[in-house]
């Protein structure tokens, strides 16, 4: 039998009224409490860049291909890929969906009040399953031989304008001369990304052709879909690869940049405070091991001068306190997993979607991030016990075993 674990596993275990128990119990605490914010933080985290990363993906895909072209503005240059190419970044390894889009600027009207939109158009083989999730009434928009006069509008264009399902607007195109298109609500959706909400109205693609007198085959570009977007490098240059020397790629993590900026800021904010976490459970620890030895200052006398070496004893100190680590790992772990599991099913703690982009704090389950973050807290924790064991070494059996 191992002699160190088996004496820490009976001093471990002390009466629930002596002092040692309190203090047993402030050390599991500490431990359970420093990790289920740092999981909670991981989940919320995690959570909230996925969401946000989804909408823009969702709208945008992950790389676009286009022309090139000196026009700065809203609109593309109208952009044919041979069949060809385009069949080779559909079946590229890293690619998932291909579909076509092209914009176009514009102004609604309805009872005097004016808005500025862009009209994105999107044509069969727009991906809806993508959108579903941001439908807040109505339907998708409906595709047929000749051009399509439905569109889909922000719930915070609606408002603005008093417009819900089934209301005609006009639309006035910025050419010259102006053209205007009337079109009908169909559906509306909400992101809660300025971004799109603030401008974006979807609609036929056919009804940008038609305005810029394009040919059917003729598109503003192309969004692709990836697979996994680790791999977002790798299929841009696999994509740019297939394309001819007037199409490029643009991927949309740069397209968007200040928004992935600040969502890897919040990581690095995040990681800085797991570390400020991890500090103070590890002082924690220390100045809980410390008490103890001192609390057992007899019984280290005691094994002293029944001959135990000053290696046996720091061992039994450590066992115990990775012990009190253990149990806090495994509190810790269920008030994190119970709090996540609440929150990702009945939504419990509400957000204001007009600052944070959502209506709820959201949750990301990465077991990885779950396991490293308990090896991280277990390794480090028992690490520094190290350092309150190096007492026992100046404890003199005499002084030890007549202190009081």
């Amino acid at each position: 039998m191992n002699l160190p674990y088996f004496i820490a596993k009976r001093i471990s275990n002390p009466g629930d009224n002596s002092f040692s128990a309190v203090i047993h119990k402030i050390a599991i605490a500490s431990v359970a409490l420093g990790l289920a914010i740092m999981m909670i933080a991981f989940f919320v985290l995690g959570g909230f860049q996925e969401n946000i990363k989804d909408k823009i993906f969702s709208f945008s895909g992950h790389i676009q291909i286009k022309k090139f072209s000196l026009n700065n503005s809203y609109e593309e240059e109208p952009i044919v890929v041979d069949s060809n190419r385009l069949k080779a970044v559909a079946t590229d390894p890293y690619v998932v969906h291909v579909q076509e889009y092209a914009h176009k600027p514009g102004l609604i009207s309805k009872d005097g009040e004016v808005y500025g939109v862009l009209f994105k158009g999107v044509a069969p083989s727009f991906n809806e399953t993508l959108f579903d999730k941001y439908m807040v009434e109505g339907e998708f928009i409906s595709f047929n031989d000749s051009t399509s006069t439905d569109v889909m509008i922000s719930s915070k264009m609606a408002k603005n304008l008093g417009l819900k399902i089934g209301d005609k607007v006009i639309n006035y195109f910025i050419m010259d001369p102006p053209k205007t298109r009337r079109v009908t609500v169909k559906g509306i959706y909400s992101t809660g990304l300025d971004t799109f909400d603030d401008q974006m109205m979807i609609g036929d693609i056919n009804v940008v052709r038609s305005l810029n007198g394009w040919k059917n085959d003729e598109v503003g570009g192309y969004e692709v879909y990836l697979k996994n977007i680790d791999d977002i490098a790798a299929a841009d240059d696999a994509i740019i690869g297939e394309l001819s020397v007037e199409h490029y790629t643009e991927r949309v993590d740069e397209k968007f940049v200040q928004i992935f900026d600040w969502l890897n800021l919040l990581s690095k904010n995040v990681s800085i405070f797991i570390w400020l976490i991890l500090l103070v459970a590890s002082f924690n620890m220390v100045s809980v091991l410390f008490i103890l030895i001192m609390e057992r200052t007899q019984m280290i006398g005691t094994f002293k001068a029944l001959g135990a070496s000053n290696s046996l004893i720091r061992r039994i100190f450590s066992y115990n306190g990775i012990r009190l680590v253990l149990k806090g790992l495994l509190v810790g772990n269920a008030i994190a997993i119970g709090f996540a599991l609440l929150q990702d099913f009945f939504h419990i703690i509400p957000l204001d979607a007009a600052n944070y982009y959502m209506e709820y704090v959201p949750i990301e389950w990465d077991w990885s991030v779950t396991i490293g973050l308990n090896l991280l807290t277990l390794i480090l924790v028992s690490f520094v016990l190290i350092i309150p064991t190096t007492i026992i070494a100046r404890i003199k059996p005499v002084t030890a075993i007549r202190f009081d």
